[in-house]
């Protein structure tokens, strides 16, 4: 059985002004993969973060999220989908309780759910 794509991000480009900072940029993931990007600081990636949660419009290209194209759609839209863009340190949730920063990771979802997955993340 193939393995199904969970997300897809095809020929983006991305400029802040007249400055092209991701050109033809793809990426595949597949369910159940862990993928990392790396690279040297002003490379792109947090640019191609923020262009796959909906923080960023791709000028070009596109970006699905299992079946559904999301490149263009606000960024809340693309969290109730259940894709998430958390920051990188700097101390932007460096106050919070973990049970705080969990909070903030499900902002935007169902109560029940919440409770749910919460329970479940203190079980591990």
């Amino acid at each position: 059985m193939a393995s199904q794509v969970a997300l897809s991000v095809n020929n983006v480009h991305v400029r802040y002004g007249d400055a092209e900072v991701l050109r033809g940029v793809n990426v595949k993931v597949n369910f159940g993969e862990t993928i990392t990007v790396i690279g040297a600081n002003g490379a792109g990636k947090t640019t191609l973060l923020k262009t796959i949660s909906g923080l960023l419009k791709p000028v070009d290209g596109t970006v699905m999220f299992g079946t559904d194209l999301i490149h263009g759609r606000p960024a809340y839209k693309i969290r109730k989908m259940g894709l998430i863009h958390v920051p990188e340190g700097r101390g932007i949730l460096r106050n919070l309780t973990v049970h705080e920063n969990l909070l903030m990771g499900a902002f935007g979802g169902e109560k029940k759910e919440t409770m749910k997955t919460m329970e479940s993340v203190y079980g591990r």
